[in-house]
């Protein structure tokens, strides 16, 4: 078995990593799952969160995701993600900006649904889902920010 495992992060825009690493530890939607070389075949969607890299037992690099997919092999695992940044580049006050903005306007847009009617309530139901996905992102990077300080 050998004893590094290729890894990939790719944006629309680019591909950000290619590198062989040791561990890469990926934040799947079903929880964290760690990638070393001869990691049984397997494909999940990823959470907002921090992908780390790790060489030994330290974590080399830390990229903040905001969503995705990863393709795991055991030689390989390649991370398609929709958004990545280094979470250095995470401001702490415009993303509590952001969380306190979307935690404001998700009770008045239950309100809303509750009273509303066919495709006014689709409308609704989906701006529901974005400010929701909204406050997820702005909760994850608060975390990774958080990980950071430790």
């Amino acid at each position: 078995m050998a004893e590094r495992v290729q890894f990939e992060l790719v944006t629309p825009e680019r591909l950000l990593l290619s590198e062989m690493v040791e561990m890469v530890v990926v934040p799947g939607t079903e929880g964290n799952f760690g990638v070393l070389p001869g990691h049984a075949p397997l494909i999940s969607s990823i959470r907002p969160g921090t992908i780390d890299v790790y060489e030994g037992q330290t974590v080399t690099r830390r990229i903040f995701i905001v969503s995705g997919i990863a393709e795991v092999t055991p030689q390989r695992c390649t991370v398609l993600a929709d958004e990545a940044m280094a979470p250095d580049a995470l401001d702490r006050s415009t993303i509590e900006a952001e969380l306190q903005t979307a935690e404001g306007n998700l009770p008045t847009l239950r309100e809303q649904i509750g009273r509303a009617q066919g495709a006014e309530r689709e409308r609704l139901a989906t701006e529901l889902r974005h400010v929701e996905r909204q406050q997820n992102v702005a909760r994850a990077k608060l975390q990774a920010l958080a990980e950071l300080s430790r």
